[in-house]
């Protein structure tokens, strides 16, 4: 029962996280619902297949071992992203770039 909680969770996320992606206006808003969608979407369905599924106690380690390497890749990884448009000139659409306060 737990697993089903997770699984719709997952999808819930994911399917937010996908209308960001089509629905905001410039790459950093796109780039925040994407990784939201996958850090939370992603773990939750890894959690559910883990619980799920009727693999051995080794597989359903890697699918935790991969849910741990998303959740704490995936954030870092979009702010290098992040980083990386904004100091190739890409600017935000925002009304207000705090970024350009610390590093002027």
């Amino acid at each position: 029962m737990i697993e089903w909680a997770f699984l719709f969770f997952g999808l819930f996320i994911m399917f937010f996280g996908a209308l960001g992606l089509l629905r905001f206006p410039d790459v950093y808003t796109r780039l925040h619902a994407t990784a939201k969608c996958d850090t939370g979407g992603a773990t939750s369905i890894l959690l559910a297949l883990a619980l799920a599924s009727d693999f051995p106690l080794t597989g359903k380690l890697k699918f935790l071992v991969i849910a741990f390497m998303i959740a704490m890749i995936n954030p870092m990884v979009s702010h290098a992203i992040a980083r990386a448009a904004y100091k190739s000139g890409v600017k935000p659409k925002a009304v207000v770039d705090m970024y350009a306060w610390d590093n002027p």
